[in-house]
């Protein structure tokens, strides 16, 4: 791929609009990780099934490569400052009350569109990225909400322009 083409490639999914979501796991030692999430997608409905894409390269990607279970949180609007929070340094991600403990001690982010825990029942490596599957095992649903989207490198909400 030339280095044209590759501008061209990044540009086009800078255009492509998506959901905004936020995994949560323990590392072995129990300290909370996250990151936010913009590949997850629905893989079956029975038996209730996630996936979600990350660079292997990622901060939080030891604990998720090295634990079963991890939460997908579903963000929306009012959860703007949420996803933000959760983009910084992954030092600072847990510092503060946006979050709770939840089934197997995972953290639970407050007050999201819905959340999902469930245990990783597939890790797929391509080059230095991996898809990872989730069996759903239970989860909440928050108030509904108007959808939190990532388009151009910025937290956007439907309508909003820049």
């Amino acid at each position: 791929m030339t280095p044209s083409d590759l501008t061209a490639f990044k540009e086009a999914f800078r255009r492509h609009a998506a959901g905004v979501a936020v995994i949560t796991a323990l590392t072995p030692d129990g300290k909370a990780v996250g990151f936010t999430a913009t590949s997850l997608a629905s893989l079956s409905a029975v038996p209730p099934m996630a996936t979600f894409n990350m660079a292997r390269s990622a901060s939080a990607w030891p604990a998720i490569a090295d634990t079963d279970r991890v939460v997908i949180h579903i963000l929306g609007a009012r959860n703007r400052a949420v996803a933000e929070i959760m983009s910084r340094d992954a030092s600072q991600r847990f510092v503060g009350d946006h979050w709770h403990t939840g089934p197997y001690g995972l953290p639970v982010l407050n007050d999201v569109s819905a959340w999902m825990a469930g245990r990783i029942v597939g890790r797929l490596p391509l080059h230095n990225n991996a898809v990872v599957a989730v069996q759903i095992e239970e989860g909440g649903l928050g108030p509904e909400d108007e959808a939190l989207l990532y388009f151009q490198r910025e937290y956007r909400l439907l309508g909003e322009n820049a």
